[in-house]
This record gives structure tokens, C-alpha cells and sequence, in this order.
């Protein structure tokens, strides 16, 4: 065969193999315009590696690769997210080689996803205080931006959490524009009674979501205007609800976890095992696992409350060799200039140099390097929570469950199940960090047969 002749068969071959490649993104519906980038893509991972054929690459080949384009805080997270699923549809749809199932593709792409400046875990500073008067739909930092630094001081004084910042302030634009009000401190109890009208009538809320309003507008005359609201007389309240939490089985509890793998079901097993919420999930650092009493301590729960929970014994060996990557992720961080995590502001300024130690580093790293939405710093944040809350829903699906499953309700089942097993509901208290024992005991529905233990009339007929 001439040498004309080979190249001819050579540049056949690798025009087929595009063809095809390109026949299976169409197949998955990627859109004519993307599929152009996703052949990019492909090309260059395969120019990184000229010594490798395709079909030879293992997972440690890819993560590298992976972990090379994470350090690059210039790749806006679509486009990494682009690049992992064309080596997703490569390695898994097209070329079908036998570790690309088992790799964690979900980590990589779902993971990458930037902290915003209203993330809870980063919001909490009076320099994005100060940026958010501005921000889209915020009524009263646009219109009344002194009243808003009140508010703002206020609520941060009495420490209550991000979470319930952001809903406050959500429900007093909601009824400053309501009211179309010029100026907040002309409002009083019958603008109040009117609002909380509407929303039980007009809007149809939940007695829950009523008192969450009231309770933010009580906050708002009486911590920010100094204005106590007394008496606001008579207005339609909707009747209370009194729900149950989703509860699974232990056999649906496995169903679920069986396809998760990696990191994303290291995370989901934890928080089964555990009972956390899921920002006590991914904000874990390294320094909060003690193997030597088998414990994970949590810091600055929902209340500022801090809490142990004991560290399942199944999991020990997962926690270790995730401890282990973290460690790898920090040295090539460290190598590429950056290692450097977020921490709350009195640590950082009393260990100005903590924010590179090993052990402040988050037990759940994010796959890329972000910036810091206040600095403008770039460091590997933790995960973002949608991968855990996303991973769940997904596997509750596929799995048949038709029970309304969230991340939430891994924690529920812990509880019941612990409940289940003879533990004393002090103690599931305690684990839980619940301050009344009512909370905890809402639990016990569950328990015995279901339906309070009764056995139907139907049962027992012949």
C-alpha cells in the first residue's frame, strides 16, 4: 500500500469516527450549534494526550485533565460543564469502555456550579449588604436605601440565619408594594391586617406562610422602624396545617443510594448515616471528623447551635480516602496559586493564614476554582447543595419510589428509623439538635404498623 493510499484510509477512519461521534451527540439531543464546541472539545483533550489512545484512557487520565481545566477561574461553569459532557458522551455513550459507567460524572458537571453573592455561606458581609440596596426586586434597598441599612444591621445583630434574612426582607417588599407605600413608617396595624388579609384570601397561602409574613413585618416595625405594632384587630387566617414528614423505608433508603456513587453518594449515605441537613452536609471541613471517637462535630447548625453526631462505621474508609483526594486537590491548588477557602470573618482576621491550612479545607471540595463573590478571590468553595438536592430527586425517580423524596427526607428517615430500632427520643433529639422535644416527636408516626398502629377492619376479614 502507498503511502498516499494509507493516509487516504487514515483520514477515512478518523472522518468516520467524528461521524459517528457527532451521530450519537444528535441522538441525545444535543443542538446542531453545540456540536461543533463538543467535537473542540474532544480534539484537544485528545491533543493533551498524544502518547494515549482513546480506548487506553482511565479514570485517573481524565481526572487530571478535569482537575488541570479547575484551576483555570476564567472558564465560566457552562463551559466547563460543556467540556465534561463531551467526554461523557465520548467515553460512556460512544465509545461504551467499561469504567465510564462507574465514573463520577455527576460530581464533575453538577458540582462546578459558582457560589452567587446570596449564597448563605457567603452573603453574610456588610461589604454584599451594602451592594444588595441594589439589587433586582429589592423594593426597599432601591427606594428607602437608609431604612435598608437598618433592616440590615437589625437583623444581623440579633444573628438570625441568612435564610431567614432573605425571607424577611422577601415579604416586606412584598407588602411595601402592596401598598404602594412613599415611605415605610406611614404604614401601620390596618396596612398590616389588610396584607395578611390578601394573602389568606386573595393569594390562598398556608397559616404557615401567613405567620412567616406577620412575623417579618413584627421584625420590621419593631427592630428597624421602632415602631411596635400593637393591636391589628381581626383578619381571615387560614387554617393551620399540620403535615407529616415523608418517611422511607429502609428498602427505598437502599434503593436510592444504590446508584449513587463517588462523591455525590459518599454525601447522600453521610447525611442518611448522620442525619444532616444539607448545608451541614457541604459545609463539613476536614477538621470536624474525629476517627479516634468515630464523631463529626457540626458546627453553627440552624440556630448557631453546634452538635455531634456519631461517624457511621461503614462510611470510616470513604471519609478516609476522601480526606486523602482533598489532600491532592489542596497540593495541586496550592502548586497552581490558589488553596486558599472561604472563612467567616473573625476567624479570618484572628488566622489570617488558616484560610491554606489542610484542615480548614472543605471535606467536599466544588470540581473548579470560583471567585469569591465579595473579594473578587479565586478558591475552591464547597459544594454547591443543588448536587445533593438534584442526586436525590433523580435517583428517587428512576428508582419507582412515587413518595415525594428530597434531600430533607433522608433526615426524616433517620430519625424514624433510629426511633424504629429502640433509640430514646431524647437522644434522637440530641442528634437532630432540635430545641423542643415536640419536634422530634412528630417522628413517631411511623412507628409500629403505620396509621397510629391500628390494624384496618378489612384485615380482618375472612
Amino acid at each position: 500500500m502507498s503511502d498516499s493510499t494509507a493516509g487516504d484510509t487514515n483520514d477515512s477512519q478518523v472522518n468516520k469516527f467524528w461521524e459517528n461521534y457527532l451521530l450519537v451527540l444528535k441522538r441525545f439531543g444535543i443542538s446542531e450549534g453545540s456540536r461543533p464546541w463538543y467535537r473542540k472539545h474532544v480534539q484537544k483533550f485528545i491533543d493533551d494526550h498524544p502518547q494515549i489512545k482513546l480506548r487506553e484512557h482511565r479514570p485517573e487520565s481524565l481526572t487530571k485533565w478535569l482537575s488541570r481545566l479547575s484551576n483555570n477561574p476564567a472558564l465560566s461553569p457552562w463551559q466547563y460543564r460543556q467540556k465534561i459532557d463531551a467526554l461523557r458522551f465520548l467515553f460512556h455513550h460512544f465509545l461504551r469502555v467499561g469504567w465510564a459507567e462507574q465514573f463520577d460524572w455527576y460530581y464533575w458537571s453538577a458540582a462546578c456550579e459558582a457560589l452567587g453573592n446570596d449564597h448563605p455561606t457567603v452573603a453574610r458581609t456588610y461589604e454584599s449588604a451594602s451592594a444588595g440596596a441594589e439589587r433586582p426586586g429589592n423594593f426597599l434597598g432601591q427606594k428607602h436605601p437608609e431604612v435598608y441599612a437598618r433592616f440590615i444591621a437589625a437583623i444581623r445583630m440579633t444573628d438570625l440565619s441568612m435564610n431567614t434574612e432573605k425571607s424577611y426582607l422577601g415579604w416586606i417588599n412584598r407588602f411595601l408594594r402592596f401598598h404602594k407605600c412613599c415611605r415605610p413608617d406611614v404604614c401601620a396595624e390596618p396596612e398590616v391586617a389588610s396584607f395578611l388579609e390578601y394573602l389568606a384570601v386573595k393569594r390562598k397561602v398556608t397559616g404557615a406562610t401567613q405567620a412567616q409574613a406577620l412575623n417579618a413585618l413584627v421584625f420590621f416595625f419593631s427592630r428597624t422602624l421602632e415602631q411596635p405594632l400593637g393591636d391589628i384587630g381581626n383578619f381571615r387566617r387560614p387554617k393551620p396545617h399540620k403535615r407529616v414528614p415523608t418517611v422511607l423505608s429502609r428498602n427505598e433508603v437502599s434503593m436510592i443510594l444504590k446508584p449513587l456513587r463517588g462523591q455525590t453518594g459518599l454525601m447522600v449515605r453521610l447525611m442518611y448515616g448522620t442525619g444532616l441537613r444539607v448545608m451541614e452536609c457541604v459545609r463539613l471541613r476536614l477538621l470536624d471528623l474525629d476517627f479516634e471517637y468515630r464523631s463529626i462535630t457540626v458546627h453553627e447548625a440552624k440556630g448557631k447551635k453546634d452538635r455531634v453526631v456519631p461517624m457511621p462505621t461503614s462510611l470510616i474508609n470513604q471519609l478516609r480516602k476522601q480526606i486523602e483526594w482533598v489532600k491532592l486537590k489542596h497540593t495541586e491548588d496550592l502548586k497552581a496559586g490558589f488553596g486558599g477557602v472561604f472563612m467567616p470573618e473573625a476567624l479570618a482576621r484572628k488566622y489570617p493564614s488558616a484560610e491554606k491550612e489542610l484542615r480548614w479545607q472543605y471535606l467536599f471540595p466544588a470540581s473548579r476554582v470560583g471567585t469569591d463573590p465579595r473579594t473578587g478571590t479565586h478558591r475552591r468553595h464547597h459544594i454547591h447543595p443543588t448536587v445533593i438536592q438534584r442526586a436525590v430527586r433523580k435517583s428517587a425517580v428512576q428508582s419507582g419510589i412515587t413518595k415525594r423524596v428530597t434531600s430533607h427526607t433522608m433526615r426524616h428517615s433517620f430519625a424514624t428509623h433510629l426511633l424504629e430500632s429502640g433509640s430514646d427520643i431524647r437522644t434522637v433529639q440530641e442528634l437532630l439538635g432540635h430545641s423542643d422535644i415536640k419536634t422530634t416527636m412528630i417522628y413517631t408516626h411511623v412507628l409500629g404498623k403505620g396509621g397510629n398502629a391500628v390494624t384496618s377492619p378489612l384485615d380482618r376479614l375472612d
